[in-house]
């Protein structure tokens, strides 16, 4: 199997053969030493589903059990909401339980799709769950609702809801609304801030918001329920010769959100010491921010960590390789944001990139 040209979804049939696809003749240090050079902040992703998979709009969310003060109910997004449902629970959740208790609710719900995570950096992913993860700096965070009101097709209606939802969620966990927070919906919900619309140039001017200024022990948090998609690679920089998109609300006229967009504004805006946690609740999303580990949390590797035949840990992504090229594609910006061209070929040459 050409675990290259499949990316993610060949991740499932076997994560220790794509793990070693992905490290090639480097050893699990050296990759995470190079990984880390490519990628200094701690980021982490939540997304609902596989690149190949479609996330489900719920229309009742009654059914996930979460606090009757958690949001309005009605509709939503199974991700965002079989996330809350499971970080709502009492007592302590670790990474792995949680993932797993995403896979249960979906599951047993009738949802097909698969919660992956994907991080800059292994993890162990028994230790328990925590957004700010025991960083004490300031926090910021963008939350992004798309319902596509007034569209004459794809229009969806638990989106604002999500947002409702985890804006709710984050302010029980030390984020605050107010100038930290950016909210942009296309509907009115219930927000004691200001909002602006969701379109191609607000959401990717939030995003350089978001970033700008971050200091080391800094916590960020981005939320999007929306609609994602797929279109064909034209930069050569993807594996499996498909970019993951996010969707604007004006879309239409200003075209979509591509992973290169979020590498370039999102991912190599990170410095090292800022913590950043992404929840991506839209269709074809597992590798939309590409980064260097991941973990899948499919009924055989969860049965497999839950028989002691396995640790609980995040796996080398086998399509990383080809996102080094957009560090190379955005150098300027690399070399301005830390440091040096040398570090930028070092890196590059590392991961089998020619000079």
């Amino acid at each position: 199997m050409n675990f290259f040209s499949k990316g993610w979804d060949a991740f499932n049939s076997d994560p220790h053969e794509a793990e070693q696809a992905a490290l090639g003749d480097m050893g699990a240090e050296e990759y995470g030493e190079k990984t880390t050079e490519a990628v200094p902040g701690d980021i982490f992703m939540f997304s609902g589903c596989q690149d190949s998979q479609t996330s489900a709009d719920v229309s009742n969310v009654s059914s996930f059990g979460l606090p009757p003060d958690s949001g309005p109910g009605g509709a939503g997004g199974a991700c965002t909401n079989a996330l809350l449902a499971t970080a709502y629970a009492p007592g302590e959740v670790s990474w792995v339980e949680l993932l797993e208790q995403m896979r249960q609710f979906l599951g047993g719900r009738g949802y097909s799709q698969i919660p992956q995570l994907s991080s800059s950096r292994q993890i162990d992913l028994s230790m328990p769950f925590e957004i700010a993860g025991g960083y004490g700096g300031a926090r910021k965070s963008l939350l992004v609702g798309i319902n596509y009101v007034n569209h004459s097709q794809g229009v969806l209606s638990g989106c604002v809801n999500d947002v409702v939802s985890m804006k709710n969620y984050i302010c029980s966990e030390g984020f605050m609304e107010d100038d930290t927070m950016r909210i942009l919906v296309d509907e009115p919900g219930d927000f004691a801030i200001p909002t602006d619309h969701p379109s191609k140039e607000n959401i990717i001017n939030s995003i350089r918001w978001l970033v700008e200024d971050a200091q080391p022990g800094d916590v960020l948090f981005f939320h999007y329920s929306g609609h994602g998609g797929q279109q064909r690679d034209t930069s050569g920089d993807e594996e499996d010769g498909m970019d993951e998109t996010l969707i604007p609300e004006d879309y239409n006229s200003s075209g979509v959100i591509t992973d290169d967009d979020l590498f370039r504004d999102l991912i190599m805006g990170i410095p090292v010491g800022v913590r950043l946690v992404c929840v991506m609740d839209c269709c074809h999303s597992g590798s939309i921010l590409d980064l260097p580990f991941m973990f899948t949390a499919s009924s055989g590797t969860m049965s497999a960590i839950q028989e002691g035949g396995a640790p609980a840990q995040m796996f080398a992504n086998p399509g990383f390789h080809g996102q080094i090229g957009k560090l190379v594609k955005y150098g300027m910006d690399f070399v301005e944001q830390h440091g040096g061209a040398d570090k930028l070929l070092s890196m590059a040459s590392s991961f089998g990139l020619p000079f």
